[in-house]
């Protein structure tokens, strides 16, 4: 992961408040920003020191929900990497959950029905129960009425329907693409960067002579990579010369364990429901596409700090959510 602005977490650390985020692997330390103090504590623990199973998982995602548990009483947990030793709860902290999405993976949906699987119910109703945990914490500290609660996906996951799943052995991409490759990471996509730019046109080719075999519903490069929005290869080595993806249901992967993934380009990768909660707020839908982008200045302006503060903000003229 690279960073190339500033982070909520920077911006509020930097007001001098308190800051906590907690994630699956140590490398989310980087939304500490590239300053590196926008967190007071940050709790990483590794989740790949578990097997991928959905119970595991579950006692998994426990460490964090005690972490904010501990947060709320202004307390640390063990391990953790401090930065500014907490007096009371942060103002601002976080985490993600990994049981549900674990779940879609392994074990998803009733195939042609849709229904969820009882594996899928269980991590969903452990995320409730969680949530009201937190809840239930919040209100027993006397702050639930000032805190706003934002739960949001970073992505989605596809296929919903587990009767599209299918594998491709990302080995067979790099005799395809033919010309040298420094590098190919696979998943829900395929991110392809080349020993010289100037091979992008030959390699595409050479991809779209192997569509059928390669289930590639989409190949990415050139001029269209920078207007989608992903960047410059010839100006940004950090921009994939070639994005390739794949058909509705199809990995590119040899895992036996997984019938799904996250992550992608397709509408259910990119899609993801957003929710806003406040006593004082009054309940609102909004129908309209919104970019879960707009999650960090929209933090920004509930604590009265400029959202304009956010390097990101200013550069892409991100707005709040409507309703702040």
């Amino acid at each position: 992961m690279r960073l190339r602005v500033n982070t909520a977490f920077e911006v509020v650390h930097g007001a001098g408040h308190q800051t906590a985020y907690t994630d699956k692997h140590p490398a989310y330390d980087i939304v500490r920003g590239p300053s590196g103090t926008g967190l007071s504590v940050g709790y990483f623990p590794e989740i790949a020191a578990v097997p991928v199973e959905v119970d595991p998982t579950i006692a998994y995602d426990q460490l964090h929900v005690n972490a904010w548990l501990d947060w709320i009483e202004g307390q640390t947990p063990l391990n953790s990497s401090v930065y500014d030793a907490l007096k009371g709860t942060p103002t601002l902290f976080g985490g993600n959950f990994q049981a549900v999405s674990v779940a879609q993976k392994i074990y998803g949906y009733v195939p042609g029905s849709l229904d969820i699987t009882p594996e899928v119910l269980k991590a969903i109703d452990f995320v409730d129960t969680s949530l009201g945990q937190v809840v239930s914490a919040l209100k027993a500290k006397g702050i639930y009425d000032d805190t706003l609660i934002i739960v949001a996906s970073k992505h989605g996951q596809a296929p919903i329907d587990p009767k599209l799943y299918g594998k491709v052995d990302p080995a067979i991409l790099n005799p395809v693409i033919v010309v040298p490759v420094d590098f190919i990471t696979t998943d829900d996509i395929a991110l392809v960067f080349l020993t010289n730019h100037a091979d992008t046109d030959a390699a595409v080719d050479n991809l779209n002579g192997k569509r059928n075999e390669l289930k590639i519903a989409d190949i990415i490069s050139g001029e269209r990579l920078t207007y989608l929005g992903y960047g410059n290869p010839l100006t940004d080595p950090t921009i994939p010369d070639i994005i390739i993806r794949p058909e509705m249901g199809i990995i590119y992967t040899t895992s036996t364990a997984k019938i799904a993934e996250h992550g992608g380009l397709s509408v259910d990768d990119r899609k993801v429901a957003c929710f806003v909660s406040n006593p004082s707020l009054k309940k609102t839908k909004y129908d309209h596409k919104v970019s879960t982008a707009q999650v960090a200045p929209t933090i920004l302006k509930a604590l009265g700090l400029d959202p304009s503060a956010l390097e990101g903000v200013k550069a892409e003229d991100t707005k709040v959510l409507d309703g702040f």
